[in-house]
């Protein structure tokens, strides 16, 4: 756990990277369903909520960023975007098996592992003894 208190800042990168991709669904809601989830929606709606959505989870993956270089929301930030990717998670799994045969299925592991290295982070950066002020 040393080691991700010390890469944080890169794995918060890394992760607001990846996770901002899913930008793209706010300019192509119909690819950004078909690529995720093997189908589309169609309609005004459709249109609204998908292109939304792409720019909330884009919005995660711009805080991650920001968060990496800001220590002072870091640990805000992790958990925010923690509980975001495990509801994604927690929402395909139960209502959703069936879409595990898509691309979502890369996701849904990728989101995992960024939960428990957050976590692990968050964890270590409890317990760890606190520094006087300087």
């Amino acid at each position: 756990m040393k080691w991700i208190a010390r890469q944080i800042r890169w794995i918060m990168v890394i992760s607001g990277a990846l996770t901002c991709t899913m930008l793209y669904a706010a300019f192509a809601p119909t690819a950004a369903l078909t690529s995720n989830f093997g189908a589309s929606l169609t309609g005004p709606v459709a249109d609204v909520v998908v292109r939304n959505w792409g720019v909330l989870i884009g919005l995660v993956g711009v805080m991650l960023i920001y968060g990496a270089f800001e220590s002072t929301v870091r640990r805000f930030v992790l958990w925010i975007a923690g509980i975001s990717k495990l509801t994604f998670i927690g929402l395909v799994l139960t209502f959703g098996q069936e879409l595990l045969a898509y691309q979502v299925r890369v996701a849904v592991v990728i989101d995992a592992i960024w939960v428990i290295v957050f976590a692990a982070y968050l964890v270590s950066v409890r317990s760890a003894p606190s520094r006087p002020a300087a």
